[in-house]
């Protein structure tokens, strides 16, 4: 939505503009009618000579909403009020106060449009050479004003018009030397505008072409109408009507190609966005300098990036700047951080300067660049380190566990089956000395006993699996698979021994997977496969349940998740309703010694092809 004071400039600059255009049809119209019907000019050159500031208007509002700033639009403003058509002189001729002054002001146009194409591209005066002629200009066209104020007559202006009030001497060789004078200073000011704006165009590089390429064609055809008109008025001649039509063409195009000039420099701005691209990757310097060149147009652009060790900038092959760089029509950049730290110098042609939106666009996209690259290999530093923290830790569980099921099978174990033996000799003792009650309850502690020590074995099988350690996936799979309340088939096609973290990774997940089976899928049938495939041990365990399920609820299938990507794995998961469930599990497979394949069902369970085939 537009800003309030947004919607206000534009109401107030369409105002101005609408004002303009209809005081000069207005001034256009009513002059052509107040000619005598025999005097008149052509219709078909009143409205060429119409169009002028009607093109001038239309420009300022462009040259208002692209910039490069306010003068360039002002200009054109200014351009339509001066341009005060000879015609409109018999609207006005009795007024005596009046015409003598629009008399001294008539050429007030032609340096406007001066002025204007000495602040093409930029949008102001920028060199010494661009102030001293808008000053000759402005001071000859002072001299001219007063010197008509104090001694132009009826007879110099093309209509019956009272005496000039304000005349005060009849000096007419005095008067026209300076009225001829002040167009033939007119004359040469354009002539050296146009020799200097294309002289720049021709020594210019390649930026420089691209945002002044329209303005010297336009500019020399009005010149030389201009001077060819000046020179049939001092001479007396009659006015050429196809050199006067030029003329106007030539002019009306000025704006035109100031328009089109600065649009191209927005273009050029706009392409600055490209380079926004390469801000996502971070700064690679060579890349860079491409890319800059590229969007700027510029085969000369050289980048330098400031080197923290030495002290000094750099290209991206490590070479130092030369203390040249700045001439040869070239100048330097410098990019800094928000805290006044160095990053880089960017040498490019001197004609960028005249637009400093554009070199602001590629500082902030180069400022972006390397703080994203810096941020980028912050994140991944950060990342890599709780890559490694969350590895760790998955470690220092299966350690653990290794130690707690060493314990328990040493210690625990151990004692309790020597518990019994020592139990069943003391009941075969009480047999023989005829005490069978005692015998009885001796029995009865001893079944107690095993029951137990088999939960232990089921806990510390639980807790980490010895034929995980002695066998891998070839051995703790099938006994896992067995001891799910679910008929599982298990095809393991190992190529070698695993990395022990990866094994247990392996084994938990496939453990966790098939609790899932029994506990939610009520599935009849679960099918497990593992394999080596490109470097990565794949896990598929796949049901025929109800499906439904999802990564992200329920610990379970979070635990699976995370200890997968604790060793840089992945997991998919694919469980639409009613169809089954299908865990696939992949993770880098750093392999050990060779093992032959393997294909394992355990006791109870059916073997592969008798219902559904394995995933």
């Amino acid at each position: 939505m537009m800003a309030p004071g947004r919607r206000g400039r534009i109401a107030r600059r369409s105002a101005v503009i609408a004002t303009v255009v209809a005081l000069s049809l207005f001034m256009e119209v009513s002059g052509y009618l107040a000619t005598p019907v025999d005097l008149r000019p052509e219709l078909a050159w009143t409205t060429v000579h119409a169009m002028v500031p009607l093109v001038f208007a239309a420009c300022a509002g462009v040259a208002w909403a692209l910039g490069p700033g306010r003068v360039p639009a002002r200009l054109m403003i200014l351009f339509v009020l001066f341009w005060i058509p000879q015609a409109f002189y018999p609207v006005i001729e009795q007024l005596g106060w009046l015409w003598p002054i629009l008399r001294g002001v008539d050429l007030g146009w032609a340096v406007v449009a001066g002025i204007l194409v000495l602040v093409y591209p930029r949008g102001g005066l920028g060199s010494r050479f661009d102030r001293i002629i808008a000053g000759t200009a402005l001071t000859a066209t002072v001299v001219n004003f007063f010197t008509v104020l104090a001694l132009a007559g009826p007879d110099s202006v093309p209509c019956d018009c009272v005496p000039n009030p304000y005349r005060i001497a009849e000096a007419p060789l005095v008067f026209a030397v300076v009225d001829i004078g002040y167009r033939v200073v007119g004359v040469g000011l354009a002539i050296a505008i146009a020799i200097r704006l294309l002289l720049r165009w021709v020594r210019g590089s390649v930026p420089a072409r691209t945002v002044a390429f329209l303005m010297p064609i336009a500019l020399l055809a009005w010149v030389i109408t201009l001077s060819t008109q000046t020179i049939r008025y001092a001479t007396g001649m009659t006015p050429n009507l196809a050199v006067e039509t030029v003329s106007l063409v030539a002019m009306a195009s000025v704006p035109v190609c100031f328009v089109a000039g600065i649009s191209h420099a927005r273009n050029m701005r706009s392409r600055v966005a490209d380079l926004m691209r390469i801000t996502r990757e971070g700064a690679d310097r060579g890349i860079w300098a491409q890319s800059l060149a590229r969007a700027l147009r510029d085969d000369s652009v050289r980048v330098y990036w400031w080197e923290e060790e030495r002290g000094r900038y750099v290209d991206a092959a490590g070479r130092p700047i030369d203390s040249t760089e700045a001439g040869r029509g070239h100048s330097i950049l410098p990019v800094a951080s928000p805290s006044g730290k160095p990053i880089a110098l960017i040498r490019h042609d001197r004609v960028l300067t005249d637009n400093m939106r554009l070199l602001d666009g590629v500082s902030s996209a180069l400022r972006l660049s390397v703080d994203n690259g810096r941020l980028r290999s912050e994140i991944e530093r950060t990342l890599d380190q709780v890559r490694q923290s969350r590895q760790r830790i998955v470690e220092a569980g299966d350690e653990a566990r290794r130690h707690l099921e060493r314990d328990l099978h040493d210690g625990a174990q151990q004692q309790l089956v020597s518990l019994g033996m020592n139990l069943r000799f003391t009941a075969n003792r009480a047999r023989e000395a005829g005490q069978e009650a005692i015998a009885a309850d001796l029995d009865a502690a001893i079944a107690t006993l095993n029951s137990g020590l088999k939960e232990l074995r089921e806990l510390a099988q639980g807790i980490h699996p010895s034929l995980l350690s002695q066998g891998g996936l070839v051995l703790a799979l099938p006994e896992l698979a067995g001891r799910c309340p679910v008929p599982v088939e298990v095809a393991v096609q190992p190529e070698g021994r695993l990395p022990e973290l990866i094994e247990s990774t392996a084994y938990f997940a496939v453990a966790e997977s098939l609790a899932n089976v029994a506990k939610h899928s009520r599935a009849s049938r679960a099918w497990v496969r593992a394999y080596v495939d490109d470097g990565e041990l794949v896990l598929v365990i796949r049901d025929n349940g109800v499906g439904g399920a999802a990564l992200d609820h329920g610990t379970g299938m979070l635990g699976i998740v995370d200890r997968v990507e604790a060793v840089d794995g992945r997991v998919a998961l694919d469980s639409p309703r009613s169809a089954g469930t299908t865990v696939t599990i992949r993770m880098p497979a750093g392999l050990e010694e060779p093992r032959a394949e393997v294909d394992a069902t355990p006791a109870g369970a059916e073997t592969p092809g008798s219902a559904a085939p394995p995933a």
